[in-house]
């Protein structure tokens, strides 16, 4: 089977983590979605870009799901919503982005948790399966991840999730509309030699 075939959307693509499941965002989670974006505005602004206007909306929504396609199919990015495995619920996001091959093998890890499901371990569970899911599925061998230095929670996730941090970025990314500097991680496969979906992914 090829590789687009099993990661698009209708194919059920799912990867386990300890209490939580990722799958791709699809139409039917836009209420669930806005209501928990909606909840945990305050709280989100400051770590995310400046949100249009109409971020919100159900066409906004369309025009992400349809901007994933895209990233999917080109094997560029990976987005995935974390969804709580005891209920369903979904408390927030994960994407592998700037997926990179040839000489290169490594992507970026992005995530965002919803206020009422912060400090509960869903996004730490998340980060590992993504990470397990990048290195055994997608054979990558290095991922990269960013933070803005006071932002003491992520930065002490990524550590527990086995990232190292390696350098500090100024002014790397345009935050809540400005330029912020930030600290950089890195984490290596721990395989080698390994091709193909592995456990942890249903396909």
């Amino acid at each position: 089977m090829a590789l687009l075939d099993w990661i698009a959307p209708e194919s059920g693509l799912r990867v386990e983590g300890q209490g939580v499941h990722l799958r791709p965002p699809r139409a039917a989670d836009y209420a669930e979605w806005r209501e928990l974006r909606a909840a945990s505005r305050n709280f989100l602004q400051p770590w995310e870009p400046t949100w249009p206007a109409d971020d919100l909306s159900r066409a906004a929504f369309r025009r992400r799901l349809l901007a994933y396609a895209r990233d999917r199919e080109a094997g560029a990015a990976y987005p995935f919503f974390v969804i709580r495995s005891s209920d369903e619920a979904l408390t927030g996001g994960i994407t592998l982005s700037n997926v990179r091959r040839g000489v290169a093998q490594m992507g970026s890890v992005g995530y965002w948790c919803g206020r009422p499901f912060t400090r509960q371990g869903h996004t730490l569970a998340a980060v590992r399966a993504l990470t397990e899911f990048a290195f055994r599925t997608l054979a990558l061998h290095r991922l990269e991840a960013a933070c803005i230095p006071d932002n003491g929670p992520s930065r002490r996730l990524l550590v527990r999730a086995g990232f190292t941090e390696e350098g500090y970025a100024r002014s790397y990314l345009k935050i809540n509309g400005v330029w912020r500097d930030h600290v950089l991680f890195g984490l290596m496969t721990p395989l080698s030699g390994h091709e193909g979906p592995d456990e942890g992914v249903s396909v």
